[in-house]
């Protein structure tokens, strides 16, 4: 089986495919003090009841973390792991940016997933740390995009600049009312919907710059917030970067 691990600023995502199924993922928190050996403590416990791992394949992006992960690989799979990097893989699109080594691997990945999946231009928004929203081609091409903060980290930056307001959780508000009455309650509807208000600007903003018919996809660790709201995406996919890991190991020669 295929072992392909996402490293995001806040978690790392490990999945398990035959093929190109995810039969089994797990995550946890992204440490850059974690050693190859308390990965395999933690994991291989896990993977017990599943076929032997026969390759791997990492995106990260979080430089210090993949030492470890590729220790993991050779030293308790016997694997050499395919790191998606620009120059290190065949990524099979073009890449239309001014700089195409400043694009996050993840970004790219995304892209990889999304086209596989689905016909036509697309938008993936990737709701993680940072919020990124990139326009792919009919072609699979990636063509550039935008990146905002994360709900989580404004979230974060406000209780932590803010003595008196507190770190709340982040979820759906109950309605769509936007007069809190509880400062619990403020904070969370200046988020959710400040972020709503914020994916949909700028969602119609690409679209027009776009101007042809195309599909909104949404991936990242918060995106399952927004599920019940049908008119911001077309589709929420939170395995869309290990889907397209998997679909990169593929195309190596």
């Amino acid at each position: 089986m295929l072992l392909a691990v996402d490293v995001g600023n806040s978690n790392v995502k490990f999945a398990l495919l035959d093929g190109r199924t995810i039969v089994a993922r797990w995550k946890i928190d992204s440490d850059e003090n974690r050693t190859s050996d308390a990965y395999a403590q933690w994991l291989m416990p896990l993977m017990r009841e599943y076929a032997a791992v026969s390759a791997m394949i990492i995106s990260t992006v979080v430089p210090n973390i993949l030492g470890h992960l590729q220790n993991l690989g050779r030293d308790h799979f016997n694997v050499e792991p395919i790191i998606a990097r620009n120059g290190a893989v065949n990524w099979g699109i073009a890449i239309n940016v001014d700089n195409p080594a400043s694009v996050g691997t993840d970004r790219l990945v995304n892209a990889i997933g999304a086209h596989e999946q689905h016909e036509g231009d697309l938008i993936v928004v990737s709701l993680g740390t940072a919020t990124t929203i990139d326009h792919i081609g009919d072609d699979g091409s990636y063509n550039g995009g935008l990146i905002a903060p994360g709900m989580a980290l404004s979230r974060d930056a406000l209780a932590a600049a803010a003595a008196q307001l507190p770190h709340i959780e982040l979820k759906r508000p109950l309605n769509e009312n936007v007069i809190g009455k509880n400062t619990d309650d403020q904070i969370l509807i200046g988020l959710y919907w400040g972020y709503f208000s914020l994916i949909e600007g700028l969602v119609n903003r690409m679209k027009t710059e776009i101007d042809k018919p195309l599909s909104v996809i949404a991936t990242g660790g918060l995106s399952a917030l927004f599920q019940r709201d049908d008119a911001l995406f077309d589709i929420i996919d939170s395995n869309l970067t290990l889907k397209g890991l998997a679909i990169l190991y593929n195309r190596q020669p």
